[in-house]
């Protein structure tokens, strides 16, 4: 069983028996379904179940000389919303299935991200053509949470919200210059970084790190695409899924000026999710890339 099969709401969903009659549905009565040439040069079949317009099971596989399908494997997919990052995507294949991984170097966390890429027969269709297909795209984030909790906001007024801005802007542009080499920018960032952790450390004894800290995006366990984040809510929407009947938020999150849509199960969450209050929790992070056509 997929561990965030629940996040997208089947977390009654707990012998094989019900993901068997699960995908056997999904198979039978698909709401799209591409084929393209895997990296063997064999036929390759993604089909995709909805269980509401955001959300759904992707099953890869194959089909046989019979007509029947035969599955390599299957994950909830969450569809985000806009575009989260334009940096250059890298893509590596997993080892141990046709499922893909993109890597870019995202300024705005400070940290390598990895995603686990959604359109895979998307992108094996645009391999055949062309790599230069690959140049200047857009990628559309989205996460699924096990869990999570919701914080209040910290209390700002107007001059520390311009502050805020200014020197976010200011990091961004260092983080670029020294991206390509800049050796001045790299030394003012190493003074920020002391900086910064003097004024925590002093802070911290008479302080809830929650009320310095604003906003984090980091690895999470061995997972090279799980994060631990804590963001502000833009956004927020309460559905359902269609089949099971159960609550599900869909948050958009900015999570240290990374802005991407985030999927969690009512019964994962601690707190009232509100627009302007923040959300910690785990994450696996999943991302659309917006070929070209």
């Amino acid at each position: 069983m997929h561990r965030f099969l629940r996040t997208i709401g089947f977390s009654e969903y707990r012998n094989k028996k019900q993901l068997d009659k699960l995908i056997k549905d999904s198979i039978d009565n698909p709401d799209l379904e591409k084929i393209a040439i895997d990296s063997d040069g064999c036929e390759f079949t993604q089909i995709t179940k909805m269980f509401h317009e955001s959300f759904g099971i992707v099953i890869c596989g194959q089909y046989q000389e019979d007509g029947n399908f035969s599955m390599e494997y299957y994950y909830p997919v969450f569809i985000g919303q806009g575009i989260s990052t334009n940096e250059q995507i890298e893509i590596e294949r997993h080892v141990d299935n046709e499922s893909y991984a993109g890597i870019c170097d995202e300024m705005r966390l400070g940290v390598t991200l990895i995603f686990y890429i959604q359109n895979v027969a998307d992108y094996l269709n645009q391999k055949t053509i062309s790599e230069a297909l690959f140049q200047n795209v857009t990628t559309t984030l989205s996460a699924l949470a096990l869990n999570g909790k919701i914080i209040l906001p910290i209390g700002k007024n107007e001059e520390q919200i311009r502050n805020t801005e200014k020197n976010r802007l200011n990091h961004n542009y260092l983080m670029a210059a020294a991206r390509d080499g800049d050796e001045e920018a790299i030394e003012s960032l190493t003074l920020e970084d002391i900086d910064l952790y003097s004024m925590i450390s002093k802070r911290v004894e008479k302080e809830d790190i929650f009320s310095i800290v604003e906003s984090y995006f980091m690895p999470y366990g061995i997972e090279s695409d799980q994060y631990s984040i804590m963001g502000t809510i833009l956004d927020i929407t309460e559905t359902e899924n269609q089949l099971t009947k159960e609550n599900i938020f869909l948050m958009k999150i900015n999570a240290n000026d990374l802005i991407f849509d985030l999927c969690i199960n009512e019964k994962d969450l601690i707190g009232i999710p509100e627009v302007g209050r923040r959300f910690k929790g785990n994450i696996w992070m999943q991302g659309k890339i917006n070929f070209i056509d």
